[in-house]
């Protein structure tokens, strides 16, 4: 049976609603509202727009409900994926007690100095199997709790941001599990919370949600949300809230392969079983998390087209070249030794990313380019070496050895940097598709409501067949370097 559901699908610098057309070997995807998600800088810190998106999110809806009407064909389901980590607090009424914090906001870096003091980095490894990142949410928890400390004491609720738009939309209280174990306080083996873990640092028991799986249907929408006649019946269902979670669903991948989704963040690793929580993984910054079907998505979180996206943007600001297609023409023919540390965390921040690249390149000895092409090309190259020194990492911890690497998101439409990748790591990069996370997204909801395949073998076995990814083979050398 052909059904209609709905993405929510909000990244970190714009969010889209997509319509998905899900039949018998059927599937079609149509932006309905696309919309830019700009955070805003207050004096007292980093902050997201919510109310903004919840804005562009009622005219999303509603245009959605005017293309099922359009299609004959009600809205039956509606998922939401975003980034991971930040989250909103809820008092006893349901409302918001505060903006919800930007993962960027410098307050983490003291969340950090707090939890370490309470139980070690190896200890919270132990536990958790995260990768160190300062923005993590159980820093950000312990920043909340030592400078607001009446923020917590109000609290009815943490909600993880698409979470927290799905209460919005349903009045209903949750937490999805695949965007749980980014948090740091979600145990990496029985994945459920860790209330010893949370007792330890102080966290009130009551503001965590009871924890679901993709897949569960969560309640309707409240009337105030029905905005079109074909919004009417419509659910909002459980997906792989994390956009990570929802893209590598969306990837179709094979026995020995890894994936990379590039976007804002470079997400890259391999699909396991179960956790691996050994030092050396600890030592190499890989983190466990969850998947959809609790599959173990063992990772490196590792910069990515953030990188790209502030330069261009500081170029136009400069008046320079800032057009990106003949950026990465003119990058295409420059060959260099420079490279960055991309994981280094001066470039976390927002602010003057060719500066701060330009300050890195003359510590390391070079004399840095002024020139923007110059600027691209050293991003990407020192992206490429990330993603083959990861690689290696992976097939060192787990044993492993991959034989290609899937690239999903924006990073797929890349040519030069999957080039690079290829040429970097020895092995195939298979580019797309480029929407893998309304994908998995869309995919998840179909198999929870009849309308397509329910397991996620079947699924990508799918997606496989619809769509059709580039391959960038590596250079003779390389390939044969591989091989030794």
């Amino acid at each position: 049976m052909t059904k209609l559901f709905g993405a929510i699908d909000l990244g970190a610098s714009s969010g889209r609603v997509i319509a998905g057309i899900v039949g018998a070997a059927k599937f079609e995807m149509h932006e309905v509202h696309r919309f830019p998600n700009e955070p805003v800088m207050r004096a007292d810190g980093f902050y997201w727009d919510y109310p903004a998106l919840q804005r562009e999110i009622s005219e999303g809806l509603e245009a959605l409900g005017r293309f099922a009407h359009e299609h004959g064909l009600p809205v039956a389901s509606i998922g939401i994926d975003t980034w991971a980590v930040d989250y909103g607090l809820l008092d006893s009424a349901g409302n918001l007690i505060a903006q919800p914090r930007h993962y960027r906001d410098e307050r983490n870096n003291l969340g950090v100095a707090l939890v370490d003091a309470q139980v070690s980095p190896e200890g919270q490894y132990a536990r958790n199997g995260l990768q160190f990142l300062p923005f993590n949410t159980l820093y950000q928890l312990a920043a909340n709790a030592a400078q607001q400390p009446e923020d917590l004491g109000r609290a009815n609720a943490m909600l993880l941001i698409p979470d927290l738009i799905a209460n919005w939309l349903t009045g209903k209280i949750f937490t999805e599990r695949t965007n749980a174990s980014t948090t740091g306080l979600l145990d990496a083996k029985t994945h459920e919370w860790d209330w010893e873990l949370i007792d330890k640092l102080g966290l009130p028991r009551a503001i965590f949600a009871p924890l679901v799986g993709a897949g569960l249907v969560i309640g309707r929408l409240l009337p105030e949300h029905i905005s079109h006649p074909e919004l009417a019946e419509t659910v909002v269902t459980a997906v792989g809230t994390h956009d990570t979670a929802s893209a590598v669903a969306g990837s179709p991948l094979t026995p020995g392969a890894a994936y990379l989704s590039s976007g804002t963040w470079s997400l890259l690793g391999v699909e396991l079983p179960s956790p691996v929580l050994t030092t050396q993984a600890k030592q190499q910054n890989f983190t466990n998390e969850l998947g959809v079907e609790n599959r173990i998505r063992f990772l490196k979180n590792l910069s990515g087209l953030w990188l790209l996206q502030q330069s261009i943007a500081d170029f136009k600001a400069n008046g320079e070249e800032s057009d990106l297609q003949v950026l990465l023409t003119q990058a295409a023919n420059i060959e260099s030794p420079m490279r960055i540390d991309v994981t280094d965390p001066e470039f976390i921040a927002p602010g003057d990313m060719p500066g701060k690249i330009r300050i890195q390149l003359l510590r390391r000895g070079f004399t840095p380019p002024t020139d923007p092409a110059a600027i691209v090309r050293v991003i990407l190259d020192s992206l490429a070496d990330a993603y083959a020194e990861a690689v290696i990492g992976f097939e060192i911890v787990t044993g492993q050895r991959i034989n290609r690497l899937n690239v999903v998101g924006g990073g797929s439409q890349n040519s030069l940097l999957c080039q690079l990748t290829a040429d970097r790591t020895g092995i195939p990069v298979i580019a797309g598709p480029v929407e893998a996370t309304a994908l998995g997204n869309l995919m998840t909801q179909a198999g929870a409501h009849g309308a397509g395949p329910t397991t996620l073998d079947e699924q990508r076995a799918l997606i496989a067949k619809l769509f059709h990814p580039i391959t960038f083979e590596p250079a003779a050398k390389e390939r044969s370097e591989r091989k030794q």
